[in-house]
């Protein structure tokens, strides 16, 4: 199987966030991707101008796109486990498991970064052997899917990247159907002090509002 680490861990830092030092890296990782054509020209092809843009356009420009693409929306998050699990409890313990599955392979995350980002999942597929990356990748692939599609709905060259991910996973990049989303802001806001409840689950103004009684456990009955 053809060697492909060095693809991942470009496409790695090229997901990352478009800082100066990004930027001054972007030709090296170009030139790595190209070097080691383990994804088609025509994506390739797709990479460099998307490489292209980022060097060109104003470099503001290009890191507040960034930010609204990658941390205003749940549908184009990067962070997987958001498409499993959202806000549930059961992130954590998929958290723990991914970062223990790492730790068995000798990577050791830094205190800012989270087990469950593209970034850090690329970086640990590129040090493992081929097909050992494929099969991880593998078992993603219908996250990707669904990050690519929702790319793709708002014409963001990005998607040209989570697509390479899914080729180099062996499978082909296909839109899924996206559901809308409510920003993330609205989502987590806060109901006004004594201003009745707007959030999602509370009652409307003037009406009762449910009180759920849960019994403490080892209290009598």
């Amino acid at each position: 199987m053809k060697n492909n680490s060095y693809t991942l861990r470009a496409l790695a830092r090229l997901l990352g966030y478009p800082d100066a030092e990004l930027r001054a890296l972007v030709p090296a990782l170009v030139d790595a991707i190209n070097t080691e054509a383990a994804l088609p020209a025509a994506r390739r092809g797709e990479i460099q101008a998307l490489a292209a843009s980022m060097r060109q356009c104003d470099p503001i420009e290009v890191e507040s796109r960034y930010v609204e693409l990658f941390d205003r929306g749940r549908r184009t998050s990067l962070h997987l486990f958001e498409h499993v699990h959202g806000d549930s409890r059961d992130r954590g313990p998929a958290m723990i498991d991914l970062v223990k599955t790492y730790e068995q392979a000798g990577l050791y995350l830094g205190d800012n970064e989270l087990p469950d980002h593209l970034c850090v999942v690329l970086e640990f597929a590129s040090a493992q052997p081929p097909a050992v990356a494929r099969e991880f990748l593998g078992e993603i692939v219908h996250i990707l899917q669904a990050i690519f599609s929702a790319l793709r709905q708002r014409e963001s060259a990005y998607a040209s990247l989570v697509a390479a991910v899914i080729e180099l996973a062996g499978q082909r990049a296909e839109a899924v159907p996206v559901k809308p989303e409510e920003p993330i802001d609205e989502s987590w806001a806060e109901p006004e002090a004594f201003g009745g409840c707007s959030t999602q689950g509370q009652a409307a103004p003037d009406q009762p509002q449910p009180i759920r009684i849960v019994r403490r456990q080892g209290a009598p009955a």
